[in-house]
């Protein structure tokens, strides 16, 4: 199959990860993949399977920059691409007028959970496929009503296992680390992690924390409002704030405990990365780690904004070190069943296939 996906995002995020694991193994799979990318998008190095010449550049500034969608409509065409799949809102009725005017089918992969725009009734017609990361993202879809029910597919996102490996403790390290990952935003509950790790220094001398994440934020309120908590509760010492880190599977390796406080999550790539690494997970009860997570056996899980039962649930494990490494087992083995990149984009093949085959429908 000839594939473009389409991203005009210019950060990396987890739905940018999933489109460069995803374009990336269908390449090594042997299908041409094609990408339509953001001048000066950080998502081009993360996509070293697919050649320049493969790579379409265009301001995508918005849904309705006709000259872009001329552009990327005559690519489509020269390059007789089969699958248009598009992974950010935005870029939906950019995708269906670019797959307009060509037999190539649309695809469209849904990331989150708040509502789909209106605008996006114009673009379902040519819709013959929406991927939802989770089924809680597939029900937001089907509640809104503006895209069939059968056209909605469920394949949760996959991770590269191969670059996931628990590793040994290093003898050296005396501290008990616990660490969570996700950008700087109230949604992700940072603040509720800052006061239970409180509660938890409290208690305890040998446990020290790690928030990694950027703050997305024009005036980087948030990481200020973090400070500012760190500073008011007196933990500074013992909680930091490390911003964005690259090398993911490294910074999980330094883990002993991870947690996801999120007020909300539409699935939880953190939470599946953490696993595969082999570090015990604490979750929320979030809508993504409610579809990963078996409480009490590959995760525990607690109230979400319940701070007390947060830094209890930390201290529990903290104090088990049997029963986190028996969690830890569990939970790479369900990963590996569930969770794998192989799986993830055998599925996307087939949907691929189907709506080539005309199983996916234009028409409502």
């Amino acid at each position: 199959m000839r594939i473009l996906q389409i991203c005009s995002a210019r950060e990396i995020g987890g739905g940018e990860k999933h489109l460069a694991d995803l374009a990336n193994m269908l390449s090594r799979r042997g299908h041409v993949v094609f990408a339509a990318l953001s001048p000066g998008s950080a998502v081009r190095r993360l996509l070293p399977s697919i050649s320049d010449d493969n790579i379409f550049e265009a301001p995508m500034r918005n849904a309705l920059n006709l000259a872009t969608a001329v552009k990327l409509s005559r690519f489509v065409s020269h390059n007789r691409i089969d699958i248009v799949h598009a992974h950010v809102a935005r870029d939906y009725p950019l995708a269906a007028l670019a797959a307009g005017r060509s037999p190539a089918r649309l695809v469209l992969t849904r990331h989150v959970l708040f509502p789909v725009s209106g605008i996006h009734r114009l673009t379902r017609r040519r819709t013959a496929r929406v991927i939802a990361v989770s089924e809680a993202v597939a029900e937001a879809l089907r509640t809104q009503g503006i895209f069939a029910a059968d056209k909605i597919t469920v394949i949760h996102n996959g991770i590269d296992l191969s670059r996931f490996s628990p590793r040994e403790r290093s003898e050296s390290r005396s501290m008990i680390r616990v660490g969570m990952v996700g950008h700087l935003a109230e949604i992700k509950g940072q603040a509720d992690f800052v006061q239970a790790a409180a509660l938890v220094c409290a208690q305890r001398t040998d446990v020290e924390f790690v928030i990694a994440g950027e703050d997305k934020s024009k005036s980087g309120e948030n990481r200020r409002r973090l400070e500012k908590l760190i500073a008011e509760l007196g933990v500074a010492g013992r909680l930091h704030l490390q911003g964005w880190v690259e090398d993911i599977p490294e910074l999980l390796s330094t883990f002993d405990l991870f947690v996801s406080p999120a007020r909300s999550e539409p699935f939880g790539l953190s939470i599946v990365e953490a696993m595969a690494a082999g570090v015990p997970v604490i979750a929320t009860m979030s809508e993504g780690a409610r579809e990963i997570l078996r409480d009490g056996e590959t995760g525990r899980m607690v109230p979400i904004n319940d701070v007390p039962a947060l830094a209890q649930a930390m201290l529990s494990l903290i104090d088990n070190p049997a029963q986190r490494s028996a969690m830890a087992q569990q939970a790479r083995a369900d990963v590996r069943a569930r969770f794998s990149l192989e799986e993830m984009v055998t599925r996307t093949e087939s949907v691929y296939a189907d709506v080539i085959s005309g199983q996916g429908n234009r028409q409502d």
